[in-house]
């Protein structure tokens, strides 16, 4: 594909324009005086219980934060719960998550420079207020396509084709960056190019070179 294509970059937000998520799930066990390994497996057990991982009914707007908290927090030791006593779920979460401004500042700069920006994110209601109070969300992106206002999340295909419709461009037409492969793999599926992302750094090479017409006509630079 040629650089001429891409006119918009489409970038997720947790472990692209934030620190890693694994990052934040460690920070948030320690400040909940949990082990990460019992938090691990306190989110696994729910999944099983409730045929789904306790962020995807979140995401989707489904249930609430609290609803979400309380699946994890019934698969913990008795008394878990008092670690919500004098805190929110996201409140925890957020001490953990950080923006990337390296990328950041490398979307301003796409920006300045006349290229299209969106934001596809699998987010929640409740935490929507925390994480635009992280970014320059109004600055960078003139669409923001986010999973619990649709009531449909990555990977499904029906949260990308909205983005479509809302950006009025042909799949072809954007670049997905995602550090989800099953985020990416879905929109190369419907003919959207995407990054994997890894670090930053390697990304922003991706990126660039995808605007610069080098990348590969097909399924673009992921694996």
């Amino acid at each position: 594909m040629s650089g001429e294509c891409v006119e918009v970059v489409v970038v997720d937000y947790g472990g692209v324009l934030t620190n890693p998520l694994a990052e934040t799930f460690c920070e948030f066990a320690a400040l909940a005086g949990l082990d990460t390994t019992a938090l691990a497996e306190a989110f696994l057990a729910a999944t099983e219980r409730h045929g789904e991982t306790p962020m995807a009914a979140l995401e989707i707007g489904a249930i609430s934060e609290r609803q979400m908290a309380d699946r994890i927090l019934a698969e913990l030791p008795p008394g878990s719960e008092k670690i919500l006593d004098d805190h929110e779920f996201g409140e925890l979460w957020f001490r953990g998550r950080r923006p990337n401004q390296p990328f950041v500042d490398f979307l301003r700069e796409l920006r300045a420079n006349g290229k299209r920006l969106a934001l596809l994110t699998n987010n929640v209601r409740e935490w929507e207020p925390r994480w635009r109070a992280q970014l320059p969300v109004n600055e960078l992106f003139e669409v923001v396509v986010d999973s619990h206002k649709e009531g449909v999340r990555k990977p499904d295909p029906k949260i990308y084709r909205i983005l479509l419709e809302r950006l009025d461009v042909a799949p072809h037409q954007c670049l997905f960056v995602d550090d989800t492969e099953e985020n990416c793999a879905a929109a190369r599926a419907l003919g959207i190019p995407s990054v994997l992302f890894t670090d930053t750094d390697t990304a922003v090479r991706e990126v660039l070179t995808h605007l610069e017409g080098n990348a590969p006509d097909s399924e673009g630079t992921s694996p």
